[in-house]
């Protein structure tokens, strides 16, 4: 299946907390990186999501957002995914930001031109993006 999503993640769970109407997945990444996503517990029992079993992420970029350098600032977002800019794809109003992840994962975030220069974005610096929980998809292979 092909998918919008500038984002896709393929992963184990490694961790499933069920509330009564929404519950916390853990997604580990082959690199080692992690991915938290909330959905309702009507989705776990539709998709069979349980710890052991695979998943995919799926996280359109344009609801990444971005800090540069090392954050001294503590946020809600449940993923704060630190690493390096490895690409900056300008175009004529918004750039397409790449951070490669330590475990080798690469998160994509669309911006404006004017964020990259106010935040100072440059290939092999420091960044992270943030990603709320509500913000990512889960799907299962079929």
């Amino acid at each position: 299946m092909n998918v919008s999503a500038r984002n896709v993640f393929k992963g184990k769970i490694t961790a499933l907390t069920d509330g009564v109407v929404n519950a916390e997945v853990e997604l580990t990444l082959p690199g080692g990186d992690r991915i938290v996503a909330i959905v309702t517990e009507t989705s776990v029992k539709s998709l069979g999501l349980a710890v052991g079993g695979e998943a995919v992420a799926y996280v359109k970029a344009p609801w990444v957002m971005l800090l540069s350098g090392q954050p001294d600032v503590h946020f809600s977002a449940r993923n704060q995914l630190s690493g390096k800019v490895s690409a900056l794809t300008k175009g004529a109003v918004n750039t397409e930001v790449a951070i490669t992840l330590a475990g080798g994962s690469v998160v994509h975030s669309v911006v404006t031109n004017e964020a990259v220069l106010e935040l100072g974005l440059k290939l092999s610096e420091p960044a992270t993006a943030l990603i709320k929980a509500s913000h990512v998809i889960l799907g299962v292979p079929a």
